[in-house]
């Protein structure tokens, strides 16, 4: 028996499936109806009553026209959305919707695609019969994003159902009703979701437009370049609006096995870095403490000078995870040709020592788009919507299917679904990940099993387990590591432990991988991987051991040593120790100026061609859209360069392409798997709850270079200052109030910060943000601290 209907439209014989609407059926078959409120990504509002059309069913006519955006289907009918009655009705519309409409088309940033001018070329009058006075809308501040001019609304309720549906915060509402429907948020504040943007995208005129952009340019001066999102592991599909080799604003590329139609605002507001005054734009070389600038010639002599000078062993290289998969390639042939392994871009991690059995080519494990068709998700050590917001949207659509969503992390997250968590401190954590190993009736080897022994499981971890078992065995569940996690000083017990849940219940074992981490396993960019994921026989220093035992060289790739390392104090006390550091970056930062002697500029995302490799394992080329700034050059140029002269061999590229090709050659036919590669060592156990740990999350907007200069971003709510928080009974027990100024320290690395008291972190823990102003003099993001108040 088919599951499939015909109908007419407009003459036209269409199949369609029963429980559809016209539109869609409409829109597949390439016939035009126009809409407001109607998307596909939303819930059926049928407010604008745009769309109406003349319909029949069985020879009947319907009495009026109908809505086409929610009236399904039916076998047999017959529509027409051209006839005399329908664009009538159409018509009719779009004059009630004009009454109160501004007339100040020339000064809307939406003029040139605005979805209410196109509609009313086709179905407006060019003379209005409305003469009385128009409605005015106060405007709302919003934040720093969005701009709003209100009295522009036609009450589509796109913007309402995308936060309440799609975003999964109701940061807005309506109220009043007919012409006096407003709206806006319900008390005063500003809309700081995490994918708040998207608004300005679905809003059909011009009521909400993006505040960075306002005034800026108009849409037909603007030229289109697709390009990929540095920022996360989802790699984001863009699309880059340019004026006169300016990046002016960004939009979204649909891709719906990545990003579907939406971006976060990390993607979308990001590209404001690229014209910061902070902008590396020439090459500059430190003398006598003063920097000057030099031209390009001298500069890369002063650089093949100065790593022909030093041992190989003591030269190290320390890379951004957001650097293409060319740069990383290129980076490593140019480290290893020079006798060099010590390389890394785990620039957040401290615990390396499950190196010698990792798997060579981690990812997701699955493709992204089988996120939100999982039955059962347990993230582990991750705050997913600060680290990867696409991805969050994913399983928060699996957890409205019904689908089982745990948390086993070290403060509550603000999640937008429904949830179990499980929260505990570092070391405790374990503890928390044992009891559930211990409910499956795991029995784990080693420490691990130690660990499952001394775990008490209650009634939350036996019904997970039972939930994830049930999943597992239909191959529906997932367990997923996050960024929290892999800067754990335990993360390799971690690791181990999720392993033996994962092949307990018959899960999949996932990472959740910091921008290009995925790319750089296969392109080498690893002290115990080359070129392929092939497995080094003699593995090179992991950026620990780089900080701990400070090299006399190093080449540092878009970094910034206070904001980018695991442990800032360290990593700036070993870089100022160094004879030479060669700083390959985009941007000037004070700590950058500090230890480096030498600036090579290069450019950022939007300015070099390359390649990304998101989490589910797909290779993402994409262009430059504009030139770099003054002198600055794209990355992988100014590396080919490099190795020619450094006479190695190897490095005769012509484009970014030929890269990316003899690398994937190299990678061949072998497939992503997250099965450790040979049996996992036993691990020290951990001393479980014996000191105060700090946790130092970094916020979703200092994440990166890039994104740290990007000013609109740095005034969003999200944007966290230094603070510490901390459990209301463990203030209690160090005698502490809310608001105090307390000293931290971690050893000998110390910084001061006010108190915040909150139930959201477990006692035994202190939520200090990392890569924020001020936490450039602290230690490890995950370690022993101790808190003292500050007198007077």
């Amino acid at each position: 028996m088919s599951d499939k209907i015909t109908l007419e439209i407009d003459g036209r014989t269409c199949e369609a499936t029963p429980g559809e609407m016209i539109i869609a059926v409409a829109d597949r078959e390439g016939i035009a109806i126009p809409r407001f409120c109607y998307h596909p990504k939303l819930s059926i509002a049928a407010n604008c009553r745009m769309c109406l059309v003349e319909a029949e069913q069985g020879g009947r006519p319907f009495p009026k026209p109908i809505p086409a955006c929610a009236t399904p289907v039916g076998d047999g009918m017959k529509v027409q959305t051209r006839s005399h009655k329908a664009l009538e009705a159409q018509r009719g519309t779009m004059e009630f919707l004009l009454i109160n409409h501004p007339l100040d088309c020339p000064i809307c940033d939406q003029g040139g695609e605005c979805e209410l001018q196109d509609v009313s070329m086709g179905y407006g009058e060019d003379v209005s019969r409305f003469s009385e006075r128009k409605r005015v809308v106060q405007d709302e501040d919003i934040g720093p994003l969005i701009a709003t001019e209100m009295t522009r609304c036609i009450h589509c309720t796109r913007c309402v159902r995308f936060c309440a549906e799609v975003a999964g915060v109701r940061e807005l509402g309506a109220t009043g009703r007919g012409e006096d429907m407003r709206i806006g948020t319900f008390v005063a504040h500003a809309v700081s979701h995490e994918l708040s943007g998207n608004i300005i995208d679905l809003c059909p005129v011009g009521a909400l437009t993006s505040k960075p952009y306002r005034f800026a340019a108009r849409a037909w001066e603007l030229t289109d370049r697709d390009s990929i999102s540095p920022h996360d592991g989802c790699g984001a599909n863009l699309r880059l609006h340019v004026r006169r080799d300016e990046v002016m604003r960004v939009h979204p590329h649909a891709n719906e096995d990545v990003n579907e139609t939406w971006i976060s605002d990390r993607d979308r507001f990001s590209y404001q870095g690229l014209n910061s005054d902070a902008r590396l734009d020439q090459p500059m070389v430190k003398r006598d403490g003063t920097w000057q600038t030099i031209n390009w010639e001298s500069a890369l002599k002063l650089a093949v000078e100065g790593l022909r000078a030093i041992d190989a062993d003591g030269v190290g290289c320390l890379l951004a995870p957001t650097a293409t998969l060319e740069e990383q390639y290129l980076l490593q042939k140019l480290m290893r040709g020079l006798g060099t392994g010590h390389i890394d871009s785990r620039l957040r991690q401290q615990d390396f020592r499950g190196d010698s059995s990792d798997p060579v080519r981690p990812w997701l494990g699955l493709p992204i788009v089988e996120l939100e068709r999982q039955q059962a998700v347990v993230l582990i050590g991750s705050d997913i919507r600060a680290e990867q917001p696409l991805l969050a949207h994913r399983i928060r659509k699996a957890a409205l299917k019904g689908a089982t969503v745990a948390a086993f992390n070290y403060y509550y997250l603000d999640l937008t679904f429904p949830s179990s968590q499980f929260i505990a401190p570092p070391g405790c954590l374990l503890v928390e990940l044992a009891a559930l190993a211990a409910a499956l009736d795991l029995p784990g080897n080693g420490s691990v099993r130690e660990l499952i022994g001394m775990a008490e499981p209650d009634d939350r971890h036996r019904e997970l387990a039972e939930q994830l078992r049930a999943a597992g065995s239909d191959g529906g569940a997932v367990i997923l590591l996050g960024a929290l996690a892999g800067a754990d000083p335990d993360y390799a017990l971690i690791k181990t432990l999720a392993e033996t849940i994962a092949n307990g219940s018959g899960a999949r074992l996932g990472y959740l991988p910091a921008a290009n981490s995925t790319g750089a396993a296969l392109a080498g960019a690893l002290p115990h991987l080359g070129a392929g994921g092939k497995v080094l026989e003699t593995p090179g220093l992991n950026v620990r051991e780089m900080l701990a035992t400070p090299r006399q060289a190093y080449v540092l790739w878009d970094l910034d040593p206070a904001a980018d390392l695991i442990d800032p104090a360290l990593g700036q006390q070993a870089l100022s120790s160094a004879q030479l550091v060669i700083g390959c970056s985009a941007f000037r930062t004070p700590a950058l100026e500090q230890v480096a002697h030498l600036l090579l500029p290069i450019g950022a995302f939007a300015e070099t061609s390359g390649t990304f490799v998101n989490a589910g394992g797909l290779w993402q080329r994409f262009q430059g859209a504009v030139a770099p700034p003054g002198e600055a050059r794209p990355g992988w140029k100014v590396l080919r360069v490099l190795g020619n002269l450094l006479e190695l061999d190897g490095f005769g590229y012509n484009s970014a392409r030929d890269v990316a090709t003899e690398l994937q050659a190299l990678c061949g036919e072998i497939g992503f798997d997250n099965g450790p590669r040979s049996a996992r060592p036993d691990f020290k156990l951990p001393a479980i709850g014996e000191s105060l740990m700090r946790v130092g999350p970094v916020p979703i907007y200092a994440s990166d270079n890039l994104v740290r200069h990007a000013p609109a971003l740095q005034h969003t709510p999200l944007a966290e200052p230094l603070a510490v928080q901390l459990h209301p009974e463990q203030a209690e027990k160090l005698g502490f109030a809310d608001g105090d100024s307390l000293s931290i320290r971690q050893g000998d690395a110390t910084a001061t910060a006010s108190l915040s008291i909150t139930d959201s972190v477990p006692p035994g823990c202190a939520r200090i943000p990392a890569a924020v102003p001020g936490s450039e003099t602290l230690g490890a993001q995950i370690g022993p601290l101790t808190l003292s108040k500050v007198r007077g």
